[in-house]
């Protein structure tokens, strides 16, 4: 706890060879309108540099080195395993907090007695922005099997510390490439306890094409395969398998393998004929559009593949 009685906060992130980004998002999280906040700036395979600004009293910068497994998963949970605080929060290096989200997410958090709370986000990608906010207070384990819930953000996420160690368990740095673990993690969180949110943006997502995940098609199948196997629930609910399935159809299509993309998008289909990405893997499978037009599309509306 602070002096004032309030949570104290951790926040973690983790970057890499990003500057410029990495002091935007550091500018606002000092920026907050909450009490003690201490940063733990993780540098993923990169020297570590931390950039100049202005820290208030009661706030804290550390720079730390991740010398865990490479990637989001290893660089979170070295932030995570060093952080002092009560509260630990995620914030990705591309993204900006609004200055009341911390205060407004643990007011919600107190009052719903979760040990988890997110929030809505807006997503800028190039010169548009759109908002996306949780519906309803809760998200619940099977809410998330049926749907990522996009809007549920890694930079959106507060939790308390002793949950995130031990109860929760940290990021799984098994999965390929850290691609969701996010998602893996959200799912864990939410089949201990339901996830709280706060119904309005309190961060801003930048979406762009140099990031870490764009056209890793075989990484991206690798890792939704081993969510699958990881959460065999998800057989049991046909939209979410459907989504799931799609996503593979499609990363098989933008990687070539047009075989394999129509096997996948058939299986979708079969759990869910409205599954849109089995559709858009048939297109791309055919040679009528092309993948990156698809993504640019999705994206210019705060969606993803």
């Amino acid at each position: 706890m602070s002096a004032a009685g309030e949570p104290s906060v951790s926040v973690v992130i983790p970057t890499r060879d990003r500057p410029e980004l990495l002091r935007r998002a550091l500018e606002a999280i000092l920026s907050q309108s909450y009490g003690e906040i201490e940063c733990l700036v993780v540098f993923d395979q990169a020297e570590p540099s931390l950039p100049e600004v202005r820290i208030p009293d009661g706030h804290s910068v550390r720079a730390l080195v991740n010398e865990r497994s490479p990637g989001l998963a290893g660089a979170r949970n070295t932030g995570a395993l060093a952080a002092g605080g009560d509260l630990v929060a995620f914030c990705d290096d591309d993204d900006e907090w609004l200055p009341d989200k911390l205060r407004l997410q643990i007011a919600t958090k107190e009052r719903l007695g979760t040990t988890v709370v997110s929030s809505g986000i807006y997503v800028r990608y190039r010169d548009r922005e759109v908002e996306r906010a949780p519906v309803g207070e809760m998200v619940t384990f099977e809410d998330l099997l049926r749907s990522r819930r996009m809007e549920i953000h890694p930079s959106t996420f507060l939790m308390d510390r002793d949950a995130l160690v031990h109860s929760i368990g940290l990021v799984d740095e098994e999965i390929p490439g850290s691609y969701a673990e996010d998602y893996e993690w959200l799912l864990r969180a939410a089949r201990t306890g339901g996830i709280a949110t706060v119904q309005a943006p309190l961060v801003r997502v930048l979406w762009h094409d140099s990031s870490f995940f764009t056209a890793r098609w075989d990484m991206i199948i690798s890792a939704l395969t081993y969510l699958l196997e990881k959460y065999p629930e998800f057989g049991g609910e046909p939209v979410g398998l459907a989504r799931i399935y799609g996503q593979i159809s499609f990363a098989h299509a933008a990687a070539g393998r047009r075989g394999e993309a129509r096997a996948w998008a058939r299986r979708a289909l079969r759990f869910d004929p409205r599954q849109r990405r089995a559709y858009l893997a048939l297109l791309v499978s055919s040679g009528w559009v092309s993948p990156d037009a698809v993504r640019r599309v999705a994206h210019r509306f705060g969606r993803g593949i």
